[in-house]
């Protein structure tokens, strides 16, 4: 067969340029406030959006910001991408002061108020950017923008997480915390990841609280957050890296899953909420992918047409941007019926962590490896395949 979905390296990064310049040249100007639209199905402020924008839109093109894209052979493109690379590193640097810097217009809420504890869920997201960029995120942070920074993060812990995949947000904050050089709040970090550890729901699936959700938030939130969480923090704590190989294995089975969830064309199911995310629903895939740790049934080429399928279907359907290039509600283009009412434009920037495998070399075999079929795209054309198969708890 002839993959017919599969885009370049090159694209990617054309697709991730044209998601990421508005947000970060506004807030590098400091006028993400005046640009911004913002779309959104709720009458409540819109304060939380911009937050929301930035730590999603970080997450996610964090791996690529922290390594060099230059490869052995030193290629016009490879010093094209270094070139790309290196201004928006420089951007989003700007980005994080113009959002912590008291004096900044483009000041962002951390802490709770008339905007509710949105904040909270988008401190962990931009500290999640840092755990993936420590050195070109974090360790690039001039001590005035990184006293600011903790100042915010701080002001988030007098938000109480819900017995859900919040308490993971209250974790990851304390997981950037400590990478800023701050002292973590070990108790809410186990209590995160035990509460998860007593509602999984096996094979791969936890619960979002007590019940499982048809949804992706397995991989919005719960699988990606415990992994690098408990990474970065079981070197000093015994519980963590105790729990840490069931974590992985645990994520590794719901990626395998995620890849045969991806149809022939590209689509995949419309179930639950937080659509307007995108691509961003395969995140844990595309990080297994960064991680190189894909299941065995699955190689890096075919994760790749996978996803590049995907971000033909989400990313460049019409209407999914406006004539400014900033992104509106939707799954496949423009579908505002599709926004719950905590959706608004900064929200749609979690669709960012689809590019996660762009921090991997051009080199690697993600990369590098001939296109190919993925599991759903072989066997609806009559290819044989193995049996899929469960994990045991």
């Amino acid at each position: 067969m002839t993959p017919t979905h599969n885009l370049l390296r090159s694209d990617w990064l054309s697709l991730l340029e044209r998601l990421a310049l508005p947000p970060l040249e506004a807030l590098a100007k400091r006028e993400l406030k005046k640009r911004m639209p913002v779309e959104k199905k709720y009458s409540g402020p819109s304060e939380v959006t911009y937050l929301e924008a930035t730590g999603r839109l970080l997450s996610g093109i964090a791996p690529w910001l922290e390594n060099r894209s230059l490869s052995e052979s030193d290629s016009d493109e490879s010093r094209r991408e270094e070139k790309q690379r290196a201004r928006i590193n420089d951007l989003a640097l700007a980005a994080i002061d113009a959002g912590t810097d008291p004096a900044s217009p483009d000041l962002m809420h951390f802490a709770s108020g008339p905007w509710g504890n949105q904040p909270l869920v988008d401190a962990a997201f931009l500290c999640h950017a840092l755990l993936r960029a420590p050195k070109n995120l974090a360790g690039k942070l001039d001590s005035r923008v990184k006293k600011n920074l903790v100042a915010a993060l701080l002001s988030s812990r007098s938000i109480v997480p819900g017995e859900n995949n919040w308490l993971l947000f209250s974790a990851m904050v304390e997981a950037g915390l400590d990478l800023l050089g701050e002292k973590a709040d070990l108790m809410r970090v186990r209590y995160a990841v035990s509460f998860h550890r007593d509602v999984y729901k096996g094979d791969g699936a936890y619960g979002d609280g007590r019940d499982f959700h048809w949804d992706y938030y397995n991989s919005f939130v719960m699988h990606p957050m415990m992994v690098d969480i408990a990474e970065h923090l079981s070197r000093g704590d015994e519980a963590l890296a105790k729990w840490l190989p069931e974590i992985k294995k645990r994520a590794r089975r719901y990626s395998e899953v995620l890849e045969r969830m991806i149809a022939p064309d590209g689509s995949f199911p419309p179930i639950g909420r937080s659509l307007c995310y995108r691509g961003g629903a395969f995140q844990m895939l595309a990080m297994s992918a960064l991680r190189r740790d894909l299941p065995e049934t699955v190689s890096p080429a075919q994760v790749r047409s996978a996803l590049s399928a995907v971000l033909k279907r989400t990313m460049e359907a019409p209407g999914t941007f406006d004539e400014n290039g900033w992104p509106r509600i939707g799954l496949a283009g423009h579908q505002p019926g599709l926004g719950e009412i905590y959706i608004s434009t900064g929200s749609l920037y979690l669709c960012s962590a689809i590019f996660l495998p762009l921090g991997l070399s051009p080199a690697d075999p993600f990369w590098s490896e001939p296109d190919a079929d993925w599991t759903s795209k072989k066997i609806w054309a009559g290819i044989d395949q193995p049996c899929d198969h469960s994990i045991q708890n």
